[in-house]
């Protein structure tokens, strides 16, 4: 089996679901629920839950919160590798559902913008293993340096590596040219239709992880309810999976979380691109259908 190590994001979400439509400048009544999230924090989670060997990078504050997430990721089975900031708080994200399911996200990254180059553990990089690198650590000016860093260790070790696109609009104000330099040599790009559609400027799926594979040999694209697509460089059509039938949407925070880590060990085993895009869509499925972004402990 290969070890899967994750650099990325730890969070803590405050999920707010309004029951009613949203009375502006005024109160609406709301269920709020306090989670682990996190992308590459939930990815890890997932991954370890299904039974992968996975190690995660990452920082965190000197709060209780953060040795609550610390201990979360430990509950799973992660190898994490935590590093406690004594300034910065453990990042919140305040995730706002509306009465008809949309997701808004309002960030605060707190110690995950001061993840550097010396809290990445050299153990953990070596020839066998697999890097799954976050988007949100590339564009956090903050934490670029130790994502450019993991990048280039994995390289020089031999690793596979994967990367995650993460958010549309961080991508936007990032830049499709730096961000695709950074990521050069990557194996496997992880982005949504949105985010494709920033690195390419293709409104059509498919049309623009074609184009991404000019950047990198393999692409996949969630779609959400349309499922998934993947796209290998010198292939002439798409291979498409479609999404799992839920039977009540709950949640849908950390859904393409949980299809990177459904897909993931597949991929690495090798197994043809259409059983590999199911088992992603499988997770996922799983993922939405109870609240938060993690799987339930």
């Amino acid at each position: 089996m290969t070890r899967v190590v994750v650099v990325g994001d730890l969070m803590t979400d405050a999920v707010a679901r309004a029951r009613y439509a949203l009375a502006r400048a005024s109160d609406t009544p709301a269920t709020v629920t306090m989670h682990g999230g996190g992308s590459g924090a939930n990815i890890a989670s997932w991954l370890a839950v299904e039974g992968s060997e996975v190690a995660f990078i990452g920082r965190r504050g000197a709060d209780i919160t953060g040795r609550n997430r610390d201990m979360e990721l430990m509950g799973y089975g992660v190898d994490a590798r935590l590093v406690m900031d004594p300034e910065r708080p453990t990042g919140t994200c305040v995730v706002l559902v509306t009465h008809k399911g949309e997701r808004t996200q309002l960030s605060d990254p707190g110690a995950n913008a001061a993840l550097s180059p010396e809290d990445l553990p050299r153990d953990l990089f070596s020839q066998g293993s697999h890097l799954h690198l976050s988007g949100y650590t590339l564009m956090n000016e903050g934490s670029r340096e130790a994502g450019l860093t993991a990048l280039e260790m994995a390289r020089r070790t031999g690793m596979s590596i994967s990367v995650d696109c993460a958010s549309t609009a961080p991508l936007e104000r990032t830049g499709a040219e730096p961000f695709l330099e950074w990521t050069n040599g990557a194996k496997l790009l992880f982005a949504n239709a949105d985010q494709a559609k920033v690195l390419t400027g293709r409104d059509d799926p498919a049309a623009a992880a074609k184009v991404l594979t000019a950047w990198f040999p393999q692409v996949v694209i969630k779609l959400n309810k349309e499922g998934a697509l993947w796209f290998t460089n010198g292939r002439p059509e798409p291979v498409r999976v479609p999404a799992e039938p839920v039977e009540r949407v709950v949640d849908g925070t950390g859904a393409g979380d949980a299809f990177v880590a459904g897909m993931l060990p597949l991929w690495l085993e090798g197994k043809p691109p259409a059983e590999s895009l199911a088992a992603g869509c499988h997770l996922a499925s799983k993922a939405i259908s109870h609240l938060g972004a993690r799987p339930r402990l």
